[in-house]
């Protein structure tokens, strides 16, 4: 599989059986909230959209650059963390006609699948928990590459993003305009933007 092909640089010879870029790549991720943004847009009113994010999450990606099929991912969203830019909207979204953050207050993603679609591309698929409902959930990503910043940490990038209806999680509020429609969109895109540093091996 071709995961990380972005990094590789050694030459394949007939005896060669994993590429060592890939596999030097392997290991477990702490996703950087400082450098990583979790986003949704929502259509508003009929005729615009509304977009926001989590400014509070933490995850652990588990990487195997030979076998890419094996790699798994863990996201704790806390919901309380939206932000849309207006505190009164972000106020309703936390109380009960939405997202009750109260008494549910993380939002989380466990990984049970990942799949290459082709080149740099990838699909996980894992168990998407809003409030107190799990259902599947399929990511398609971007591999953005691999570097080693100023501070000695080996990051991995990944963008992508899914497609949901909000109602799928018992997200149903929602208030009839006098023009017809509804105020708030049940499609909800999710958007993804990750940066994630290499813990260093266990003695």
């Amino acid at each position: 599989m071709a995961l990380f092909n972005r990094k590789n640089t050694a030459p394949s010879t007939a005896t060669l059986a994993v590429d060592p870029a890939p596999a030097a790549l392997t290991g477990t991720y702490t996703i950087d909230p400082a450098h990583s943004s979790i986003g949704f847009t929502v259509r508003h009113a009929m005729v615009t959209n509304v977009r926001g994010s989590f400014g509070d999450h933490e995850g652990i990606l588990v990487l195997d650059g030979t076998d890419p099929a094996v790699s798994t991912a863990s996201i704790d969203v806390r919901i309380a963390s939206v932000d849309t830019g207006i505190a009164d909207r972000d106020g309703h979204l936390v109380s009960g006609d939405f997202f009750d953050a109260e008494t549910f207050p993380l939002m989380t993603f466990r990984s049970t699948r990942a799949e290459q679609l082709g080149g740099d591309t990838y699909r996980v698929t894992g168990d998407l928990t809003i409030k107190d409902v799990t259902r599947p959930l399929s990511i398609d990503l971007e591999f953005n590459g691999s570097a080693t910043d100023p501070y000695g940490n080996q990051r991995v990038g990944f963008e992508g993003s899914a497609e949901i209806l909000r109602s799928d999680w018992g997200l149903t509020y929602n208030a009839a305009l006098e023009t017809g429609g509804v105020l708030v969109g049940d499609k909800v895109k999710l958007n993804f933007d990750i940066s994630a540093i290499k813990a260093a091996p266990q003695a």
